[in-house]
């Protein structure tokens, strides 16, 4: 019996160092790091220095820092001054030196980061020097707002946390077809608007407003983004109906933040005069002082003065049968004889000349006569509407984005910011 009792305990030990021989020990995987690429090099073949360009610096002394000798920069700035002028390098932006990694550390690439997205790129590594624009990939995202009207559109969108930059550009569309100043509470609207991010996280700024409607006064007015000429490839704002929203005269010489403190009146009782009637033939906006003041109308400049009770103003002359004129500026922007486009900034709010507050008197003459510009009666000319032929391809171009605006009732209780709808890479 205890034979028996050894062998099968020998058996077991045998058994039991085989097993152990079988058994293979792997060692873990080095993991090898992917190299990093930016800009279109590989950076970690490069020592990489970032940084923000200090007041007084320039583009010689910046390379200079990094061991390139000024006949070498002197040959790149003339090289790339058709890409890229070096004298225009501002402080405050950034930019990244990509430099050798040996004992000389010498600059090699040049990168100049205009904004968030656009970039140019001088490389001087080799002996051939070259400059490009680059620009980093960009995520465009569709989205909408909705809002109610409290206060202002400004106000409104400012709680949507959405950037001043949207309401300029909402102000814009409606400028002629829109009197923010009557806006009332209750009101809403409804945008469809694009947002651009880097790296799909890094806000980059806003894109096209694609369409919008504003609910006033019961009515709605619509705006559709609309390339009508391909060739030319200018998009422009239409209505439901086809009408361009743009006419040849804003609403307003201010954008959307004043109030009208008084109208065109013939009979007009002015407390400055001791309240005597003396007909006020302009229509004030009150504004804040140093509020941009805007040509409501291309043309020329006939009068840029600073004169007597009307201060410093600017008159404007658009054609033969329309000037308009803008009183008590702080300053002006613009000379006699220089031409303005339409929405251009000619001078500031102000209170130079017989005035008891900051505001811009605004004054519109046509055929040689003063006129109320506001006056229901006064028919202004308007911007040409699309083409007959062009008409059936706008309807079923904006049939969606219509249906988009109100799928959704835009008179909510409640102010949003909707989800993300469409992604473009």
């Amino acid at each position: 019996m205890k034979k028996i009792i050894l062998v099968l305990l020998l058996i077991t030990s045998i058994s039991s160092c085989v097993k152990d021989s079988d058994q293979v020990v792997v060692s873990p995987k080095k993991t090898v790091p992917k190299p990093v690429f930016k800009y279109g090099y590989n950076l970690d073949k490069f020592k990489v220095v970032q940084d923000t360009i200090k007041s007084g610096e320039s583009f010689g002394i910046i390379l200079d820092r990094h061991h390139v000798f000024y006949p070498k920069i002197n040959k790149i700035a003339s090289t790339i001054k058709k890409i890229f002028d070096v004298r225009r390098v501002r402080a405050g932006k950034l930019y990244t030196v990509l430099a050798s990694k040996d004992s000389l550390e010498k600059a090699q690439v040049f990168i100049y980061k205009h904004d968030k997205i656009n970039a140019t790129i001088v490389d001087f590594k080799d002996s051939i020097i070259t400059a490009v624009r680059y620009q980093k990939p960009i995520k465009t995202v569709l989205k909408t707002v909705n809002g109610v009207i409290n206060s202002s559109l400004s106000v409104t969108l400012d709680s949507l946390h959405l950037s001043p930059n949207l309401t300029w550009t909402i102000a814009d569309i409606y400028a002629w077809t829109l009197d923010f100043y009557k806006l009332q509470k209750g009101d809403s609207f409804k945008f469809l608007y694009e947002e651009k991010f880097i790296d799909d996280t890094i806000f980059a700024g806003y894109g096209a407003v694609k369409s919008a409607v504003f609910k006033h006064k019961g009515k709605n007015l619509y705006a559709f983004r609309y390339t009508a000429d391909a060739l030319l490839g200018i998009p422009e704002y239409y209505d439901d109906k086809g009408n361009m929203l743009r006419s040849q005269f804003l609403k307003s010489p201010i954008k959307f933040q004043y109030r009208i403190s008084s109208r065109y009146n013939l009979r007009r009782k002015i407390p400055y005069y001791g309240n005597r009637v003396r007909p006020h033939r302009g229509t004030d906006f009150a504004a804040k002082i140093g509020t941009p003041i805007l040509a409501t109308a291309s043309g020329t400049v006939s009068a840029s003065a600073k004169r007597g009770g009307n201060g410093n103003y600017v008159k404007i002359k658009h054609n033969n049968t329309y000037s308009t004129q803008y009183l008590h500026m702080r300053r002006r922007k613009v000379k006699k004889g220089q031409y303005v486009k339409q929405g251009e900034v000619i001078g500031w709010v102000g209170m130079t000349g017989n005035t008891g507050g900051p505001h811009v008197c605004y004054r519109f003459w046509k055929n040689g006569k003063e006129v109320d510009p506001l006056s229901p009666r006064l028919k202004l000319p308007e911007a040409a509407p699309l083409k007959k032929s062009l008409k059936p391809e706008y309807l079923a171009f904006i049939k969606p984005l219509k249906y988009q605006l109100d799928q959704k009732q835009i008179q909510t209780q409640q102010s949003e910011v909707t989800k993300e709808m469409i992604v473009q890479n």
